[in-house]
């Protein structure tokens, strides 16, 4: 299913093939392009290099953690990913160096950075990945003994892409719908916030 985006000024083309599907299929992910997925986030930018960012990786056929954190999963997304090959978790390191006194302002925007790279080489491979919020990060924390100062940040899943007649008809029809984005003028300012800026296109 071809779901590029319809940008208003030039993308690379990873970006504009980049999307989360709910519908995967079973098929399983090579190891060597799970291991190139996680390369990728390890060579993100963080500040100060301090790399906060975690990863829970659980393949569906071959750990018994994947059910342990597909119900950590809210029960909507419990119901698709069930056909996931890999669920992943990230997590944040939520203080610099060995000091958990000295808060990281940036950690979740670090961790964001890697899961952005992740996401990209994924395309580049042929994966597709969808991001969740939906998640108990709290039975997440004990199931994995995830220690304190370590923030659960987002599940992830990553996979082939599948059948979205597979999906119930109300997430079908988010599968199979456009995409959109709301437009640049809404989300770039220069002078005074709520203003669009001048570098964008009326």
């Amino acid at each position: 299913m071809n779901k590029e985006a319809i940008s208003d000024y030039p993308l690379h083309d990873l970006i504009k093939r980049r999307w989360s599907p709910r519908a995967f299929s079973k098929k399983s992910v090579e190891p060597e392009k799970l291991r190139s997925l996680l390369e990728a986030a390890r060579w993100a930018p963080s500040s100060g290099n301090e790399q906060p960012w975690r990863f829970i990786v659980t393949r569906k056929d071959e750990d018994e953690a994947f059910e342990l954190l597909r119900a950590c999963l809210n029960e909507g997304n419990q119901a698709w990913a069930k056909n996931v090959p890999v669920l992943m978790l990230s997590i944040a390191k939520m203080f610099r160096g060995d000091d958990v006194t000295r808060p990281n302002r940036t950690a979740l925007y670090d961790v964001g950075l890697s899961v952005g790279n992740l996401v990209i080489q994924a395309t580049a491979l042929g994966l597709h990945v969808h991001q969740m919020g939906g998640f108990d990060a709290q039975k997440a924390r004990q199931t994995f003994q995830i220690p304190a100062h370590f923030e659960p940040i987002a599940a992830i899943a990553v996979g082939y892409l599948g059948d979205p007649a597979q999906l119930d008809e109300k997430l079908r029809e988010r599968e199979i719908a456009p995409r959109e984005r709301k437009p640049l003028r809404e989300l770039i300012f220069t002078e005074k916030w709520g203003e669009s800026s001048s570098i964008i296109e009326k």
